[in-house]
């Protein structure tokens, strides 16, 4: 099994040390009820409303104090970004581009195809003109011959060639250049070289899966480097809530719009915008077959197969969007539900096209919603008024409100606490900052008994460990199996009800086992993609605890780090690198 970095027999202390630390995540013990000490209050504002401190959080939050920066974070519109992660995003262009010009550009097979063609046009950019020709040949010799040889695709040998070589051409002949190498070649070179030559060998072999590259890409830099961490935790939340699966046909090229444009921009805004734009999305009505669902054609054609009542939107709309799934509906409701988002559709789904309502394929009869009648000839207005009946119901209100507690607070939230949020949605029209608020500043959320208390998810796991040993996360780190083998590849949760907020589903021996390798990995600096200063590493617990736990080891993790304390002779920089390890794979660490 491959993490990206090399595995190596661990010193029988450490692995012995890891196994006594593993146990605890089964027989935690849960503490008396106690006040948080200082220290604890910012590790515990880190770890759940960011993704776990950085290197310069702690002092910044000793010195404007927890509540202030709890103030900042409800308003990230006002938080200077890091210019550090504005830096590292800046070449991935497929973050600001339409769904329509990431399908152009970045074709996938199908598109190549239709080039060939000659029904698509070449795209208008000399170097991705450049790019695309190049495929696009290279699909005819494939055409052409029984098989590829060496993947040269049929052209002499180029010369060896390094970055600084391939840099210093122009992107036309870089492009002539690379498509002469042969594939081990181009992987070495892949490895040596900056981010804008990186994406461009992987263009040249497949265009498509550099959007989805960026996506992942993008998603670890801004939960590393980004200065408004709740809104990227929120952001996380949301799409999560909102799942859409990004390998299901069109959504490829509709997702980065998705979580861009509808699910961002909404998460502290309010909950029947955020209900809307995710109806509306093209991503979402391609994901759950909304956008084929119709009412009885008036006009059926005798050659054409008939589009029928499609449920899955309308059902997951009710289980987990809104209402959850104990709020007592029925199935006469999802299939009324449906009814009323017929031709709620999109204009030329595999083009990147945007929401439009279909007036022929809407079923224009009287319905029955949640005791509700919506009459007859109501058009696009009968999705609407389903959102507003979901929006405003107090099950939503429930069932939203227990969502973001199970997230922020426990696995098991307290109903009191949920109670209080409901009331705050009901009361404020669904404002997420104002029930976000109500949450944080509730007794319940900084009850000590909760500190600590929840397993990490694998990229709450990589985020924060890259943050506390201040790591320098670059492009390559997304194309490494690591997450996908903890178990959380990003944006492919095929099953709509998206990755689980409860931190005790992400807990089993094989995961376990992949975290404490990832954390001595990361530690001796051996991941591919996160540059770590091993210096930084005192051979000292109390120190080592002190700048990755904050507050302190527990007696279980300290007792494990003193187990690799250096011996007489011994190299005590190597001593700190394991202890270092030892922290990060601690239950102290991983849980937050």
């Amino acid at each position: 099994m491959c993490y990206g970095f090399r595995r190596k027999s661990l010193p029988f202390t450490i692995a012995a040390s890891l196994v006594t630390i593993a146990a605890t995540f089964a027989h935690a013990r849960k503490k008396a009820p106690r006040e948080m000490t200082g220290d604890q209050r910012i590790a515990h504002a880190l770890n759940r409303l960011a993704f776990g401190p950085g290197s310069t959080d702690v002092d910044s939050i000793r010195r404007i104090g927890v509540d202030r920066w709890i103030g900042q974070q409800l308003n990230p519109e006002a938080i200077p970004e890091n210019p550090v992660l504005e830096m590292k995003l800046r070449p991935l262009e497929t973050l600001h581009m339409s769904s329509a010009d990431l399908e152009e550009e970045y074709p996938s097979p199908a598109t190549l195809r239709a080039i060939q063609e000659g029904r698509r046009p070449l795209p208008a950019d000399p170097v991705k003109r450049a790019l695309i020709r190049e495929l696009v040949e290279r699909l005819e010799r494939k055409q052409g011959i029984a098989a590829e040889n060496d993947s040269t695709n049929g052209k002499p040998r180029a010369p060896a060639l390094d970055a600084h070589e391939v840099e210093s051409m122009s992107a036309e002949e870089q492009i002539q250049a690379l498509a002469g190498l042969p594939r081990a070649q181009l992987r070495r070179l892949h490895d040596s070289a900056p981010v804008e030559l990186q994406r461009r060998i992987q263009m040249l072999n497949s265009p498509s899966q550099v959007v989805n590259q960026d996506l992942a890409a993008a998603k670890l830099l801004r939960a590393v480097y980004s200065n408004r961490q709740l809104e990227e935790v929120l952001t996380d939340f949301w799409y999560n809530h909102f799942n859409v699966f990004v390998d299901k046909g069109a959504d490829r090229y509709l997702v980065t719009a998705y979580e861009r444009d509808v699910i961002r921009p909404h998460v502290l805004g309010h909950f029947r915008d955020l209900l809307l734009a995710t109806a509306q999305s093209p991503a979402m009505l391609f994901y759950l077959d909304n956008w084929q669902s119709a009412g009885a054609d008036p006009r059926p054609h005798r050659n054409r197969r008939q589009r029928g009542l499609n449920e899955n939107y309308s059902r997951e709309l009710m289980e987990l969007h809104t209402l959850g799934v104990d709020a007592g509906y029925t199935q006469k409701d999802v299939t009324e539900v449906a009814r009323c988002f017929t031709g709620w559709t999109i204009r030329g789904p595999r083009r990147g096209g945007g929401f439009e309502f279909n007036e022929r394929m809407h079923d224009a009869g009287e319905k029955h919603v949640l005791g509700a009648t919506i009459p007859a000839g109501g058009g696009m207005e009968d999705g609407l008024k389903v959102i507003d009946i979901l929006a405003a119901h107090p099950s939503t209100a429930h069932f939203i409100s227990k969502q973001l507690a199970i997230r922020f607070v426990a696995d098991d939230p307290p109903e009191a606490l949920v109670e209080r949020m409901a009331k705050k949605f009901l009361a404020t029209g669904g404002d997420l900052r104002q029930v976000m608020r109500t949450m944080i500043h509730s007794p319940e959320f900084w009850d000590a008994d909760y500190f600590r208390a929840k397993i990490k998810s694998p990229l709450e796991l990589v985020a924060s460990a890259v943050r506390a040993v201040n790591g320098d996360l670059d492009y390559s780190f997304a194309r490494q199996p690591l997450l996908n083998q903890l178990g959380e590849p990003l944006y492919r949760k095929q099953e709509p009800n998206g990755y689980s907020n409860r931190g005790a589903d992400w807990l089993n021996g094989g995961s376990l086992m992949a975290r404490m390798n990832f954390a001595i990995a990361l530690a001796e600096n051996k991941v591919t993609g996160i540059q770590v200063d091993t210096s930084q590493f005192p051979a000292e617990p109390a120190a080592i605890a002190r700048a990755l736990l904050v507050t302190g080891a527990s007696s279980e993790t300290e007792r494990s780090m003193l187990s690799v304390e250096t011996k007489p002779g011994g190299d005590r920089r190597a001593t700190g690198v394991s202890m270092a390890g030892v922290a990060l794979a601690s239950p102290d660490f991983e849980r937050r």
